[in-house]
């Protein structure tokens, strides 16, 4: 691990060093603020029970700033929804990085955004009304402590490689189980993307993780499909967990967007035991919703989300949802 980090870090260095001569001393920084607000409101039904709820999930206030051609940074501060049940909001520094960009090379360094899932998440392009698979079911962090570097060999071809924390976000302490990312992406033909990862951390029981994904999109439909698993989930011996998730969307107009999405999650069951070791989490999802932008920055759709259990005995769980983007 530690000569991983050594050699990660050197490249940097020498990147840095290497391009840095060619800066333009004429060139003027400039920046732009940003704010990006989901909100929802949604009613639940289950055994027998109604309950309603209006929430704001994430709101994202954040400044990019470009220094020159090739260096620029982002700083973004993350409130949301702790989940501690008290309907309080807690704010997180989310990121707070520079990028070095030339030609195909770019460096990311600081608190930065991850490499696992951002090609699937930009294909779905739904974050304010959910997380990719991996996300949403903690498979790893949007963004971390870091450095990334991303390579693109070709209009078909990309690499890219980090080295981070590994405890997300809004966990920032030190340790010495730094989490190391492998990352290629093909694109044989326009519109197709075909990508594979792999990470892993730990050293009594390794945590490790493999995903590939395939998405297709064109000016008015969009489709994917990705496949998650990872081994020794939370560095537990044998607690696997592992699932697909296909989503697909087709534009009626610039204006109105129809959606769909599918995830089945499970878990590994532990020998000696007759039920999976994350049965009550286990499940599958349901999304359905159509999409409107009556004005630029603004969007709203109205959907159904269905949560089937895995186990035995327990509910269906219907959700009716008005979600909410906006951002300025």
């Amino acid at each position: 691990m530690k000569k991983v980090v050594f050699l990660t870090i050197a490249m940097f260095c020498f990147v840095l060093t290497g391009f840095s001569q060619n800066e333009n001393a004429e060139f003027k920084p400039t920046g732009k603020p940003f704010i990006k607000v989901f909100s929802n409101y949604h009613t639940t039904f289950a055994d027998g029970n109604t309950t309603p709820a209006f929430e704001i999930t994430r709101a994202y206030l954040g400044y990019n700033v470009k220094l020159n051609n090739e260096f620029s940074g982002n700083v973004t501060l993350d409130v949301g929804d702790p989940a501690t049940g008290k309907l309080q909001m807690t704010a997180f520094l989310k990121n707070a990085y520079f990028k070095y960009q030339k030609s195909n090379l770019t460096v990311n360094f600081g608190l930065i955004s991850t490499l696992m899932f951002k090609v699937e998440e930009t294909v779905w392009g739904n974050r304010y009304l959910e997380k990719t698979f991996a996300d949403k079911y903690k498979l790893g962090s949007s963004a971390d402590l870091g450095v990334s570097v991303a390579y693109k060999f070709s209009d078909v071809f990309s690499a890219d490689m980090s080295v981070i924390n590994g405890e997300g976000y809004k966990s920032l302490q030190s340790d010495d189980a730094l989490r190391t990312t492998l990352g290629l992406t093909v694109k044989p033909v326009k519109k197709l993307t075909l990508r594979s990862y792999y990470d892993f951390m730990g050293q009594d029981a390794t945590q490790s993780s493999i995903a590939g994904f395939i998405g297709y999109t064109a000016e008015t439909i969009s489709v994917g499909a990705s496949y998650n698993k990872q081994m020794n989930f939370g560095m537990t011996e044998g607690h696997d967990v592992s699932g697909i998730s296909v989503f697909g969307s087709v534009k009626a107009s610039d204006k109105v967007k129809v959606l769909a999405r599918f995830d089945d999650l499970g878990s590994s069951t532990l020998a000696g035991e007759s039920t999976a070791w994350n049965l009550s989490k286990d499940g599958q999802l349901i999304i359905a919703g159509i999409e409107f932008k009556p004005v630029k920055g603004l969007i709203l759709t109205p959907n159904f989300q269905g949560w089937n259990p895995a186990k035995d005995g327990e509910s269906f769980v219907t959700s009716l949802y008005l979600n909410c983007e906006l951002k300025f």
